[in-house]
């Protein structure tokens, strides 16, 4: 029986990604709870979102806090507070700092639309379809010092076709998103990974 594992999610926006995590985590697809969803967002739609789920929505509105690691030490508060033990980066557009990484170094996880290291950063989409791949997708990774540069988790590969543009593009791989942000939420609460410098092994 695997114990289950308190999750605390950080978002900026609409939070589809926080809906799959919580639909795997009703059906019981995962051994997992979201416990609190923070955003730096007041008007994020993300946090209808948990409401709806009678879960915990915080805004922590950076522009509020005089620095980075003010604004951050507050997040680490509201997570300790809920007792969180895997932090997911759903649409949080914001680069984690040191206070967050110090807290939860191994323990925190993103989501990015594209294969990475292809495309990192914001509009990772149009970088694809500006540089001509045939191939984008999306990846799951632990979440360094780096922007979008931490050890890879689930990746998923998405292909682009002749008459996609970032609309069309961004829908599909989206798809993929809400199916391997789940699986790699599981592969970490069921304890089968572990982080070998770059990679990313099943014990």
């Amino acid at each position: 029986m695997n114990k289950m594992i308190n999750i605390g999610v950080l978002i900026s926006g609409r939070g589809s990604n926080l809906q799959a995590i919580i639909d795997a985590v009703e059906k019981g697809t995962i051994p997992a709870k979201v416990v609190v969803v923070i955003s730096n967002d007041p008007s994020a739609g993300g946090l209808e979102r948990a409401k709806k789920h009678n879960i915990p929505a915080v805004v922590i509105d950076n522009r509020n806090f005089k620095d980075k690691n003010t604004y951050e030490l507050e997040i680490v508060k509201v997570l300790q507070q809920h007792k969180v033990e895997l932090v997911c980066l759903a649409g949080y557009m914001r680069i984690v700092g040191p206070i967050l990484l110090e807290h939860y170094e191994g323990k925190m996880i993103n989501i990015h639309p594209s294969l990475l290291p292809s495309f990192p950063g914001l509009h990772a989409q149009k970088q694809a379809l500006d540089h001509g791949v045939l191939i984008t997708g999306a990846t799951v990774h632990f979440v360094d010092s780096g922007c979008d540069t931490g050890p890879i988790i689930v990746q998923s590969a998405v292909p682009i076709k002749e008459k996609d543009d970032e609309e069309t593009l961004s829908a599909r791989i989206l798809e993929q998103e809400h199916i391997i942000y789940p699986q790699a939420i599981k592969l970490i609460a069921e304890d089968k990974l572990k982080i070998e410098g770059r990679k990313v092994k099943l014990k």
